[in-house]
């Protein structure tokens, strides 16, 4: 090892935390409350080779310090912690392991799965209580200072008002892997998901937000690689600061900023999937990687009076103790940085839930929510929750503070129980359709604070959904036991790939009015990309692990005519969306106020053209539903859509209702090409498993 006396700390400051270029040197800031200790460890440009290690010199409210004058941007680094290991109290202290800094910005190298890489003696018949001295450096990922310029033009958010939103959940990988028309290199990575012919996808769709799922840099866990397989999904976060380095391969962090810029030059807002709940350290029987090594006791939540053990209402592990006020800071200013170096449009939390809790359990009132939403520039941006967790009483739909949105899985579930002709379902899904008043009207929330989608990356896509009864995971090598156990789906007659005309008709029906369902109801829609031209896992619902075709959009079923249909399909629906206030309520409000002479802003009537009664609703059997719903366009004139849903088998000629209107037939799910058109009689057929959109103007005054 090189001598430290060629590098002289001086004491630097505590603020801000990281590693921070003035241009004349680096300050280096880290917290830990139970060190006794700190290492500075200064590595090779590749972190290869250690060349010395400096005592941080001072410590401010338990915050070590220190600052290396001439030092420049591109200094490899990590840390070493001394303190007590003591596993029964909470404290986990081992100079020998390598740390990461939970600020670093960007990542060298890859952890290199070996037994140094832990705390503890592995084999050691004490387990976690032992402790390993085999120095894990040359298998730990570095830390790499960065200078975070980056020259974004004239560029701006595109601002896309809630009400107006539609998201597009996509993985940056997997989204361009099978894009032949890539260079190799390029694919599953962010400049590509830049390029300009998926840009011309998401315009063609008319989607306004992709949603990102992890981007931070993440762990490959062990026991997957040991499998063969791969940590896919990214739910394993290994620095909440920078981002993943296999999808910034030639520009490190500048590459996905210039993907960033180029989205916002489209149009098109970003937002992050983040994983602020729980870490990639797992368990007491995890790798020692950073926060475990820094400060185990503040960093997690540990079972009370047993310090050993971790609280693990993420079902992953750990914890993180966001009621720590350091804790909280670092994900505050996680947010924030990417908020504003990387200019992201909003954020969904995963396990929103978890972040949510206090010491009596979910609090709305919580110091998180309350952090972010007192935050002048973080409550400005699109915030969306994960609405449960795996901890006592973990499902909060609808429990979330105003200024959140969630993702709805009662809409997942509702829609696709109503069109696989389920029982009773008729009354839930008109719920859902009202964008979930019964969840979130109160505080006053808006519809769009209701996720409405069928499928997502958790779970059967959409052609999946209308081809497989169960799961088939067997890929995933755990013996069938992860993954949802109710998907609520079915195969119609067949399990799986079918070449039966019948079958393949019934299944795109079913597609379709899902797609409606989604689209046409009122909160903020989500599509899972590749649903719109027929993306099939082949029965997978947990492909968490798939890095392979199996999870990879195959861009070669938008080129069949089967998927170029469902695109447009989709597209139009998205039109049709945009088209008509009244598909898209801004408020909730009074659904008995008439927008014009004797139509009410909500109202439901059965295939008759009567009001729905008490009896209708409770009829178990019933498998068709009228909506209509009436927006003012303006001070003169209404907006009136009306939604005719078949769920039956056979077709069903609906009574349009009073008062008579000129209707215009918009979208017939069942016949996707069928132009707009006069509704020039007023019965009209609805087709089985599927959707009719009518559309009206009429006078705020007598009609």
């Amino acid at each position: 090892m090189a001598d430290s006396m060629h590098h002289r700390l001086t004491a630097g400051s505590p603020y801000p935390l990281g590693a921070t270029s003035d241009g004349l040197g680096i300050n280096f800031a880290v917290f830990s409350a139970n060190a006794t200790r700190l290492e500075l460890c200064l590595f090779d440009e590749r972190g290869r080779r250690e060349l010395c290690r400096l005592a941080l010199p001072e410590c401010t409210d338990e915050i070590w310090h220190g600052y290396l004058p001439d030092a420049q941007p591109g200094l490899v680094y990590g840390y070493r912690a001394h303190g007590p290991y003591d596993p029964r109290n909470g404290h986990r202290f081992n100079p020998h392991k390598l740390l990461l800094d939970p600020y670093a910005r960007r990542l060298t190298g890859a952890p290199r799965w070996s037994d140094a890489l832990f705390g503890y003696r592995m084999q050691h018949t004490k387990a976690d209580l032992s402790m390993d001295r085999r120095d894990s450096a040359i298998a730990m990922p570095k830390a790499v200072v960065v200078d975070d310029y980056f020259d974004w033009g004239r560029s701006a958010p595109p601002g896309t008002a809630w009400n107006d939103t539609v998201l597009y959940e996509v993985h940056l990988r997997g989204a361009t892997m099978q894009r032949e028309d890539l260079r190799t290199p390029l694919r599953g990575t962010a400049g590509a998901l830049a390029d300009p012919r998926f840009l011309d996808h998401l315009h063609r769709l008319g989607v306004t937000a992709v949603e990102l799922m992890p981007v931070h840099a993440f762990l490959q866990d062990r026991f997957l690689i040991e499998r063969g397989l791969r940590n896919y999904w990214g739910y394993s976060t290994l620095s909440f600061f920078a981002p993943e380095p296999s999808y910034v391969p030639q520009g490190g962090p500048n590459e996905l900023k210039q993907a960033i810029r180029r989205l916002h030059a489209a149009d098109i807002e970003v937002i992050l999937d983040v994983v602020y709940n729980h870490t990639c350290e797992g368990s007491e029987l995890g790798p020692t990687l950073s926060w475990r090594g820094l400060d185990n006791a503040s960093y997690y939540r540990l079972v009370p009076g047993d310090e050993r053990y971790y609280v693990n209402d993420t079902g992953c592990g750990n914890t993180l103790n966001i009621s720590h006020p350091r804790v909280l800071q670092m994900v505050m200013d996680s947010l924030r940085y990417w908020a504003c170096t990387y200019r992201v449009d909003g954020f969904r939390f995963d396990l929103g839930v978890t972040l949510g809790r206090e010491g009596t359990g979910f609090d709305p009132g919580s110091g998180f929510f309350d952090a972010i939403l007192q935050d002048p520039q973080l409550t400005r941006l699109k915030l969306i929750s994960e609405p449960w967790d795996v901890g006592p009483d973990g499902y909060q739909l609808g429990q979330h503070p105003p200024g959140f949105a969630e993702w709805n899985d009662r809409f997942r579930d509702g829609t696709r129980r109503y069109w696989r002709g389920d029982d009773g379902m008729t009354g839930e899904l008109a719920a859902r359709l009202t964008g979930s008043r019964d969840l979130f009207d109160r505080r006053h929330r808006r519809p769009w604070a209701s996720i409405n989608y069928v499928a997502s990356h958790d779970g059967f896509t959409l052609r999946d959904v209308t081809s497989y009864a169960c799961s088939h995971n067997e890929a995933n090598g755990e013996e069938g036991a992860d993954g949802h156990g109710e998907n609520f789906s079915a195969n119609w007659g067949h399990e799986g790939p079918t070449d039966d005309d019948r079958i393949l008709d019934l299944r795109s029906r079913v597609q379709h009015a899902m797609l409606a369902t989604v689209l046409l109801a009122d909160g903020t829609p989500m599509l899972l990309a590749g649903d719109e031209f027929g993306n099939s896992m082949g029965g997978n619902n947990n492909a968490y692990c798939q890095d392979t075709p199996v999870s990879w959009l195959d861009w070669q079923d938008l080129a069949t005519d089967p998927g170029a249909s469902l695109a447009r399909y989709t597209a139009r629906l998205i039109a049709l969306r945009r088209a008509h206030a009244s598909l898209r309520a801004a408020r909730y409000g009074d659904a008995g106020y008439e927008i014009a002479p004797g139509i009410a802003a909500l109202s439901w009537f059965t295939e008759h053209g009567q009001p729905m009664d008490p009896p209708a609703w409770e009829d178990a059997e019933r498998r068709t539903l009228a909506m209509r719903r009436a927006a003012a366009n303006d001070d003169h004139e209404a907006n009136v859509t009306l939604l005719l849903l078949n769920a039956g088998d056979e077709p069903v000629n609906f009574q349009l209702p009073l008062p008579t209107l000129a209707w215009t037939i918009e979208l017939d799910s069942a016949q996707p090409s069928r132009p707009t058109q006069p509704a020039d009689d007023q019965a009209q057929e609805v087709a089985a498993h599927s959707v009719l959109v009518l559309s009206a103007q009429t006078p705020r005054g007598t009609p």
